[in-house]
């Protein structure tokens, strides 16, 4: 199975980060859901997304490419 399937529009357009509600961005190339207010980015894992808390990773653990 592939990590590369994309999220569908309508999933995207329903979710919303777990802590502070707000808007997520997909990140196809990281295969994440990031919530910039919130500072988390949460996993996809085999096409599902993670909406964890504690499954989400901070986004200064890494530093921004580019």
């Amino acid at each position: 199975m592939t990590n590369d399937a994309a999220l569908s529009p309508r999933l995207l357009d329903l979710l919303v980060c777990p802590v502070s509600r707000g808007p997520l961005r997909y990140d196809k190339e990281a295969q994440e859901l990031v919530s910039e207010q919130a500072g988390l980015a949460y996993p996809i894992r085999d096409g599902i997304p993670v909406m964890l808390e504690g499954e989400a990773r901070k986004l200064d653990d890494y530093p921004a490419a580019g």
